[in-house]
């Protein structure tokens, strides 16, 4: 019963249906929800706003939200035509054909600014939080479900509030949360967490219950994306990456139980994370932004004594897995803000070694992972810039080639910059491993050629080396023209090949 999850009983008569909640959003407005990848975010208003524009009401919207969301909302907003302008990360194809054609305004963003910038105003005002919960407390504060992400800003910046009490989340959730929000400069003091497990704040988002105007009944589980199977590439790129934290360790550069692991998202990312579990590494703790099934594989084998995140993001059957064992997932796992799970100076002071996912790399080690031949947007840069600038160590990985090996996933130059050559150490695919820490850009260049290059590219990307190489400066030499036209093969083509 809905009623049993508002524990404030003067909130109770503001119970209504999904389509009255959602005649509270008027055209223009800005709209700050709840939800970080497919986990958390609310489901019933935004179809019944979505059934109004189908039904032929002229009424669009900006969406803030933690990071990608589920069809019901990006999908159908989009689709409805009511999605105008999108912050800070999608994953929905309906989105992002509106991102790519122009119809929706896109600004992809690190995701630790999005909080702040909607406590500074930088958005504009926030009409509306629409926010997910678990259950509404004996004061109005508001429990979260299976995210965190910018609810806690949301809450605290919009006008008003609008509440999902989804009933098909387990209440064994409750308590897994620690909402800690920072001060506005000048007065910001920092972050007390010192280890991944420490916990800072409240088991709940504070809310003045004056601000909630509506709360909707759902019960309209997650819809979570499928994570593909640990396929023979992602187990060789997980195999380097732990025989390279092994000789870490030999080297006193990292201790026995390494140091607070992060890990993207995605197949690929989750693989990397798995492959931990036949490591003789154990008593390991996670700093990271998405608790995927790896992670449930991990804590099931002793390996992970905490995994801190903002979101839970496992895959179809990875998501049974966890409501049917929440209480004992919710023993090892702390979900929080991501203002705080993305946190710069939290990812620097605790060490975290940063894994993360790349469309492709140059040979100096320049990294793109939005943008499709330079221009079409995938997804968006999401957390992995957070982690990968501040980490004590950072890795990006990828599959050699892609399209049955007719694109190569290492060029003589990005499409497009999303991670400088500054920002990381490693560099992996199923080819092996290059660590380019110390090394100049020639040195970088021909370590990433050699070690993790496709064969059938590694003879034309070290010619496109020596010859630019005998160019008059030799410092990181490149030949414009055909950088640019190593892309324009493919689009020639349909290969990268001669």
């Amino acid at each position: 019963m809905i009623l049993d999850r508002i524990r404030m009983e003067k909130l109770r008569e503001k119970v209504m249906t999904a389509d009255e909640a959602a005649l509270f959003i008027k055209d223009g407005m800005t709209l700050a929800t709840s939800g970080f990848t497919p986990s958390g975010y609310p489901k019933a208003v935004p179809l019944a706003l979505a059934k109004r524009a189908e039904n032929g009401e002229e009424i669009g919207v900006t969406l803030i939200t933690g990071a990608s969301v589920g069809d019901e909302l990006d999908g159908a907003l989009s689709r409805a035509g009511v999605l105008k302008r999108r912050f800070p990360y999608q994953t929905n194809n309906d989105s992002r054909n509106g991102i790519n054609a122009g119809t929706v305004a896109y600004q992809d963003m690190h995701l630790s600014h999005v909080p702040q910038f909607i406590e500074y105003g930088f958005f504009g005002n926030i009409d509306i939080a629409i926010i997910e919960a678990l259950a509404i407390t004996e004061e109005g504060n508001i429990i979260p479900t299976t995210s965190v992400g910018i609810s806690p800003q949301a809450v605290a910046e919009a006008d008003i509030v609008i509440v999902e009490i989804n009933t098909s989340q387990s209440m064994a959730l409750e308590g897994v949360h620690d909402i800690y929000m920072t001060k506005k400069p000048p007065f910001r003091e920092p972050i007390p967490i010192t280890h991944s497990g420490d916990r800072i704040g409240t088991p709940y988002i504070t809310c003045d219950p004056e601000k909630i105007v509506a709360i909707v009944e759902c019960d309209i589980a997650d819809k979570v994306r499928p994570l593909g199977a640990i396929d023979e590439d992602s187990k060789k790129i997980s195999q380097h990456i732990i025989k390279f934290l092994e000789a870490e360790v030999a080297a006193k550069r990292l201790p026995k139980n390494l140091l607070p692991l992060q890990s993207g998202v995605g197949s690929v990312a989750n693989a990397v994370l798995g492959g931990l579990v036949e490591s003789d590494f154990d008593n390991l703790t996670c700093y990271t932004e998405v608790i995927q099934d790896s992670m449930f594989d991990l804590i099931d084998a002793g390996k992970v004594t905490i995994a801190s995140g903002t979101s839970f993001t496992p895959s179809e059957e990875g998501l049974i897995r966890l409501n049917e064992n929440m209480e004992h997932y919710a023993k090892h796992c702390i979900l929080r803000p991501m203002e705080i799970s993305n946190h710069p100076e939290v990812a620097r002071r605790l060490g975290v070694i940063a894994m993360n996912t790349a469309i492709e790399f140059d040979i100096y080690g320049h990294v793109n992972s939005t943008n499709i031949m330079g221009s079409r947007m995938m997804n968006g840069l999401g957390g992995s810039g957070d982690f990968t600038r501040n980490a004590y160590l950072s890795f990006f990985t990828t599959v050699s080639t892609a399209k049955n090996g007719d694109i190569s996933s290492i060029v003589p130059f990005v499409s497009h910059v999303d991670h400088t050559e500054h920002d990381v150490e490693v560099f992996v695919t199923e080819q092996g491993l290059a660590d380019v820490r110390g090394l100049c850009p020639t040195e970088r260049a021909r370590a990433i050629i050699e070690n993790c290059a496709h064969p059938n590219y590694k003879e034309m990307l070290l010619d496109y080396l020596n010859r630019a190489e005998t160019g008059k400066f030799s410092h990181e030499p490149h030949l414009m023209d055909e950088s640019h036209s190593w892309h324009d093969r493919f689009l020639k083509t349909g290969s990268m090949k001669k």
